[in-house]
């Protein structure tokens, strides 16, 4: 049979199709997904569920005219597949290749890069409203999000005001059971009783035979069939819950059957105001292992398959800070009941499933839901608990407003752990966790810190549950390091000494400080007699120990993988203003801030793009060099400089 995937050049062609094509195209798309995850870390349970949805989308719509956003995107492999990206795809994930989530600079079909679950219904529903206002109001406006974004405040917010709007638009609710790990809440034991409910589920069936039965004999018949049937359903289940805010619920659909979601599709095309279409999809469908272990096989690493059977997987063998984390959160839990720890729907990500075994009254999964899981820790930690908020840096700026009132200013005991600070790699900029220094030192109450290893997290951790005030400690997704020197005992913002130096100073906060031993262990080979401080503490900042040895070196750099302005080196810099100011300091060398620039950082391995800006052992050893003219040219790129003195 002749392939169908490498040949398409526009979606367009999907019309064309016959559905033994399009099925063929299917089980040709999943190939394509198998072939990418077994080479690399990919998405891929969440790609292999939404196939079929995918292609009957782009048949029934033109979205080279229409609208189109995938909640979330990480399942937008398929879309990328016959939008013209076939031949890039074995580039995903990659430096300089295809990203993992919609990309407007690939292709005119990813209208937003999107990479956080709920806004898809609000950034539909704008562009619905915006072709409106510009003449076009015939134009469709369609939103994907999965079951697991479904509560997400924002999503009721939007189809609240769909509601009252009224502009014609469709939210396709792809029910799977799942978000990453397997969903919480009572709507999803709602969305439950669809599937449970066999006496509904056979008239549906029943119904729909009857429409399918029916001869070509005018629209109004389907229509009036389709009334009735919708007014059995929603007087069962669900459809009750949208109608109520005003948009009209159809469904629950086979996401796996083409012909259906083609029908059903083309039916509620041209329909008045908001729908929802209801989809059942299994997450992994058409690859066993997947289907058997969604969670697992969400972003597993790579593996080799024969026919449906995984033969290995390539793990790696090394722990990583978030190991450190959970196993630090478990020991601390154990020594104190009032010890709680708060997820968002990210349980696994967070390594957090044995904590969740062992300690099952004091863990909570919120579901994606991180405004209210901070609002939750903190009448926790009101009563007199030690709630512990686990949430990627990236999610957790979606509760900025809720560390800020709910926490901040009540001062409360919430120890906020940022896991996936800093560059999180093939997941790009939806996900580097670039801005936590900046816009967590920023609260008057807020202890920040970042572990310069694993020593410290695992000394951090305890710290921070016995503080009376909020604290945050972030660290990296990366393999875990300990480090060898003489450490100091944790006490509030106190630094440490990592290695001597008398002709330059490099501060390192964070586990950068890895690369900045490494770095001076090079120079003093070379002759450059380099110091290296641990901050540990980004707020307070231990000024006792880091003004003088600024003052008393030829020239100091600040090293943090954070985004430079508001960041780490930033506050150094502020520090040194205002003790010169005050007349407490005197001159000083020149302050070289390295980190992360002021844009969006690419995807790709951590290792290479630690090299494209200059964070890495070489580069701080060359930036070393150049402030102590030992070297004119730079080997590496670096990130902008601010200097004083």
């Amino acid at each position: 049979m002749e392939d169908i995937l490498s040949r398409m050049t526009s979606p367009r062609q999907l019309a064309e199709m016959s559905i033994e094509q399009l099925e063929q195209l299917a089980a040709e798309v999943r190939q394509a997904l198998c072939d990418v995850a077994a080479s690399r870390t990919a998405h891929f349970a969440s790609n292999l569920g939404v196939v079929e949805l995918c292609l009957a989308l782009h048949r029934v719509y033109d979205f080279s005219r229409d609208r189109l956003i995938w909640d979330t995107g990480h399942q937008i492999y398929p879309h990328k597949l016959i939008t013209g990206r076939y031949a890039e795809f074995p580039s995903i994930r990659t430096k300089g290749g295809l990203m993992g989530y919609p990309n407007p600079d690939e292709s005119p079909y990813d209208l937003f890069m999107t990479g956080h679950a709920g806004c898809s219904v609000s950034t539909a529903l704008g562009l619905a409203m915006g072709d409106t206002m510009l003449g076009e109001p015939d134009r469709h406006s369609v939103a994907v999000i999965g079951d697991g974004a479904l509560p997400s405040g924002i999503v009721f917010e939007a189809l609240n005001n769909a509601g009252f709007l009224k502009r014609k638009m469709l939210v396709v609710l792809n029910d799977n059971k799942m978000s990453i790990c397997p969903r919480v809440g009572s709507l999803a034991e709602y969305l439950d009783t669809v599937r449970t409910n066999s006496w509904y589920r056979s008239v549906k069936q029943e119904m729909g035979d009857l429409i399918k039965g029916v001869p070509m004999v005018g629209e109004s018949v389907e229509r009036m069939l389709n009334n009735v049937k919708d007014s059995i359903k929603t007087s069962i289940h669900g459809g009750a819950l949208f109608e109520a805010l005003g948009v009209r619920y159809f469904g629950p659909v086979d996401g796996h059957s083409l012909p259906q979601l083609v029908r059903y599709l083309e039916m509620i095309k041209d329909a008045e105001g908001p729908v929802l279409l209801h989809v059942f999809t299994e997450k992994g469908h058409g690859f066993k292992p997947a289907e058997a272990d969604p969670v697992f096989f969400h972003t597993p690493a790579p593996f080799e398959c024969d026919d449906d059977f995984v033969v290995s997987i390539k793990k790696s063998s090394s722990e990583a800070y978030t190991d450190v984390a959970s196993r630090t959160i478990a020991k601390a839990m154990r020594a104190d009941s009032r010890v709680s720890v708060i997820t968002a729907a990210m349980c696994q990500g967070n390594k957090l499933e044995k904590v969740r075994e062992e300690f099952p009254d004091q863990f909570f999964d919120v579901g994606i839901c991180e405004s209210h899981a901070v609002a939750f820790a903190a009448g926790q930690a009101k009563v007199g608990c030690r709630p512990i908020v686990d949430i990627y840096s990236t999610f957790l700026q979606r509760s900025y407003d809720q560390i800020f009132q709910e926490v901040s200013l009540q001062n409360l005991p919430v120890l906020f752990m940022l896991d996936r600070a800093g560059l999180t790699g093939p997941d790009g900029p939806t996900h580097h966790g670039s801005y936590d220094l900046g816009y967590m030192r920023l609260f008057p109450t807020m202890t920040v810190m970042a572990p310069g290893d694993e020593h410290d997290l695992e000394e951090m951790v305890p710290w921070a549950l016995s503080h009376d005030g909020p604290t945050a400690i972030r660290y990296p997704k990366a393999a875990r390091v300990r480090l060898d020197f003489p450490r100091q005992p944790m006490a509030l913002g106190k630094a440490e000494q990592a290695c001597e130096g008398r002709d330059g100073l490099v501060i390192a906060c964070g586990t950068l400080l890895g690369e900045a031993l490494a770095a001076a262990s090079q120079l003093r080979r070379e002759g450059l007699d380099v110091a290296v401080i641990n901050a540990r503490f980004v707020k307070p900042l231990d000024t006792g120990l880091i003004l003088p040895a600024i003052e008393a070196t030829p020239w100091t750099i600040t090293l943090e993988e954070n985004t430079l302005p508001t960041g780490f080196g930033s506050a150094v810099v502020e520090a040194v203003n205002d003790a010169r100011a005050a007349g407490s300091l005197g001159e000083t060398g020149p302050i070289l801030r390295l980190g992360l620039p002021d844009r969006f950082v690419e995807h790709g391995d951590r290792a290479e793009l630690f090299a494209d800006l200059g964070i890495d052992a070489a580069g701080i050893a060359a930036a070393c060099r150049r402030l102590a003219g030992r070297s004119p040219e730079a080997s590496h790129t670096t990130a902008p400089a601010a200097s004083l003195g």
